[in-house]
């Protein structure tokens, strides 16, 4: 067997790979024989079929099967032992490769097309200038958040005066007909009614201002619009039975309870950020903002790679790439692509994947690790995100542990957080390596150019 690459230019190559009879026959003889005691052939025991008849029913096919199993084998084998950057995958060449003849040839000759990685240099030094977004957080975006916490960890505290209209009345419902309690009635022993949820005024007025003890007529249709979900709530009835409830209602108020928010103490400290972890407002407060200022950081490192991205590019303009190539790769790769999609997106694609390769170079030259506790800790920080947005910002330890331990289950989740991995490393180093231009921007103002750079961004691709 002889594996050679042939390169037709920087870029483009072919790989030719030479059989002779020995190289495939021992597998043709196995695989026949592997076959022959498994037959099923009538007039003939199982595993008894003279060889002679499989070789002469089955013989061509199983030739070509070895042999391309083997062919594969020995491309993807000289690929790897040689280090070899392609770029997709090898495509059988179409013009140099000969008719095979399983029939009569004993020697083969199979012939790949092969794109390979453009070789380049990548300089980066103090000449180069980007941009990194520090963002300043308003006092009015701290104190929003404060409020929220205060909000959210609030309780219900009973009241023995008049009732608000935010206030929660618990009581029973009993259903009426002139006054009294109606025969065979509709009766709730634990009603709830907020008034500031009902939809009628004059309704909502009988409520705010009333006191435990007090008893209440009313109808919940008119109360709440003939909305059959919020009076079906109510009733703890179905909503196919709103429908035939027209009478009116008492409530017996047996209780009031009013929301009372949270105080900035440390009850309310242990609840967001864990027990003891602060033990003032003055660190409570620095500690929320650093929490807030760390929603920001994706999206400001986004930019950075963004310009990076356009200095990098900008430097492998002129960088040969395999294009002819790549075109018919993508072709072949997805059945969905066709010759005037591929023309359209392959700017775009060829783009991707120079940054790709620019980001890979850098990983090697600099000698850049990612390890196993790496994509661990990236998964951490993206589980506590992600219980943030919720509110939730104080999640147990075990819980946040056997979340991420889910999460990297996902063999797809696992390569995306990878790459994230190492696209912050990268970042990391391209910080320390061009000059940094640090700029210091309101987050409201940051926002903006979010909004913009993303109508930009809607704007290029609807004209492409």
């Amino acid at each position: 067997m002889k594996v050679t690459l042939n390169k037709t230019n920087n870029v483009n190559g072919i790989i030719a790979i030479e059989l002779e009879k020995p190289d495939y026959q021992d597998n043709v003889d196995k695989s026949l024989n592997q076959f022959r005691q498994k037959a099923n052939i009538p007039g003939f025991r199982q595993g008894k079929v003279p060889k002679g008849i499989i070789q002469k029913m089955y013989g061509k096919s199983i030739l070509a099967e070895e042999i391309n199993k083997l062919v594969s084998n020995e491309l993807y084998k000289y690929i790897k032992d040689n280090d070899l950057n392609i770029l997709g995958e090898p495509l059988p060449n179409e013009e140099e490769q000969k008719t095979i003849d399983f029939d009569k040839d004993e020697n083969f000759e199979f012939k790949f097309d092969v794109a390979l990685a453009p070789e380049f240099e990548l300089s980066l030094n103090k000449r180069d200038t980007l941009t990194s977004y520090n963002i300043k957080l308003e006092d009015d975006l701290l104190d929003k958040q404060y409020d929220a916490y205060k909000q959210n960890y609030g309780t219900y505290k009973k009241v023995d005066g008049e009732a608000v209209e935010t206030d929660l009345l618990k009581g029973k419902i009993i259903e009426i007909d002139n006054g009294e309690p109606k025969e065979n009635l509709l009766e709730i022993e634990n009603g709830i009614i907020m008034p500031s949820y009902i939809k009628d005024e004059e309704t909502k007025k009988k409520f705010v201002g009333s006191k435990v003890g007090d008893s209440i007529v009313f109808n919940p249709k008119t109360a709440y619009d003939n909305n059959a979900t919020e009076i079906a709530s109510l009733l703890q009835i179905s909503k196919d039975d709103v429908n035939e409830v027209n009478s009116d209602f008492t409530f017996e108020i047996q209780e009031v309870t009013r929301y009372e928010e949270a105080e900035m103490n440390q009850e309310l400290f242990d609840k967001v950020l864990g027990e003891g972890v602060v033990s003032s407002e003055e660190d409570f407060k620095s500690k929320v903002a650093e929490m807030l200022s760390s929603q920001f950081k994706p999206a400001a490192d986004s930019l950075f790679m963004k310009s990076a991205r356009e200095l990098i590019l900008k430097k492998l303009k002129d960088v040969e790439f395999p294009d002819a190539f790549l075109k018919r790769w993508l072709l072949v790769a997805n059945e969905k692509n066709t010759e005037e999609t591929i023309e359209t997106d392959y700017p775009k694609i060829a783009e991707d994947l120079k940054f790709h390769l620019s980001k890979e170079k850098i990983v090697k030259e600099q000698d850049i690790k990612i390890e196993n506790t790496d994509v661990e800790a990236f998964a951490a920080e993206v589980a506590k995100a992600q219980f943030s947005q919720y509110g939730m910002s104080n999640v147990p330890a075990d819980v946040l542990e056997n979340y991420v331990k889910r999460m990297l289950t996902d063999q797809n989740t696992v390569r995306n957080m990878y790459d994230h991995v190492v696209e912050n490393k990268v970042m990391d180093w391209l910080k320390q390596t061009v000059k940094l231009n640090e700029k210091e921007i309101s987050s409201k103002d940051f926002d903006k150019l979010l909004s913009k750079d993303s109508e930009e961004k809607e704007n290029k691709e609807d004209k492409e």
